[in-house]
């Protein structure tokens, strides 16, 4: 009789909760209605598209559509991992990618440090201004930039050579200086753009801590190490899961924008290789080869997002699931 009663129970308490569910989304209407927009649009745009994976395993043609080429299985993938260029690509990727986040992924941390410890509120809001602005400008911009910077007769960089009497080296035609300039030009342009969250997270931090730890004689370094590194912890661990998710997604406008026939021995990256053995008429516009070598480099950035998030995990108290 007692488990019966129970039983009974349990069912009359999920059939009160889900009236209580459904009665709170009649009441929130509109709300849910408002969530439906953005649904929809990653339906459309995120999942749908998915179905284009297939490609990769279909010897694609025009005249048969995306669902009716000829099933090839894993014939791209083999075709990607013999191509004499596969290695260099992947090295020139991996290694620019690493590049950009051991150089790129502190200094937002040490810029939001800087300004969240500066006692004038006139040069915190000028740095802070000054900072965000290159993140506003478009990447065929950033690339002029570059260019009319770094141009050895007419740009900056010569000027100051001449000026010193020292021999200017081309270094956009130079293929060593391709990483540095491609990973410092966007460290510069996304700086300040990138402490914008961790200054968020320092700004929940109660005055009381920095008041109880100046009671007990803790010197402004030490209150920087123990309250404020501590306090924005777990929100760079995510964005450090996040951004180790997107490895191998170099960006391919800039990569592009900044190749030429001198510097392509380090600039040759897999979405510029993409694009012009997968994409272009003198690639031959093979589609199916495009989407394998895409889906390859999506499936390592899940792999490497999944593990790293399992260290964090194993590690510490911060993680994406």
């Amino acid at each position: 009789m007692l488990l019966r009663a129970s039983v009974k129970m349990k069912n009359n308490t999920s059939i009160i909760r889900k009236s209580f569910d459904f009665l709170s989304v009649l009441r929130c209407w509109q709300l849910y209605l408002m969530l439906l927009l953005p649904l929809i649009y990653i339906i459309i745009f995120a999942y749908i598209p998915m179905l284009g994976i297939q490609l990769a395993f279909r010897q694609y043609s025009a005249d048969s559509g995306i669902f009716g080429g000829q099933w090839v299985g894993f014939k791209y993938f083999v075709r990607f991992f013999k191509d004499y260029q596969f290695a260099r690509v992947l090295v020139n990727t991996l290694t620019i990618s690493f590049y950009a986040l051991f150089a790129g992924f502190p200094l937002p941390i040490l810029l939001a440090l800087i300004l969240n410890s500066a006692r004038s509120q006139i040069l915190k809001k000028t740095v802070q201004m000054v900072s965000y602005m290159p993140h506003f400008i478009s990447t065929v911009v950033m690339v002029g930039i570059i260019m009319q910077v770094f141009n050895t007769r007419i740009g900056l960089y010569g000027k100051l050579l001449s000026l010193l009497d020292l021999p200017a080296v081309d270094l956009l035609g130079k293929a060593s200086a391709f990483p540095s300039l491609y990973v410092w030009s966007g460290v510069w342009q996304n700086m300040g753009w990138g402490s914008i969250v961790y200054l968020a997270a320092l700004s929940n931090v109660s005055p009381e801590l920095h008041e109880a730890a100046m009671i007990d004689g803790a010197s402004r370094f030490k209150r920087l190490i123990h309250i404020d590194i501590q306090a924005i912890l777990p929100t760079a661990c995510i964005l450090l899961i996040m951004n180790c998710g997107q490895i191998m997604n170099v960006g391919f406008e800039k990569a592009f924008l900044m190749q030429n026939p001198l510097n392509l021995r380090t600039s040759e990256l897999i979405s510029t290789y993409v694009f012009k053995t997968g994409l272009t008429a003198g690639g031959g516009g093979d589609f199916s080869y495009a989407t394998a070598i895409g889906l390859f480099n999506s499936v390592i950035n899940l792999i490497l997002l999944v593990v790293v998030n399992q260290i964090a995990k194993k590690f510490g108290d911060t993680s994406l699931w």
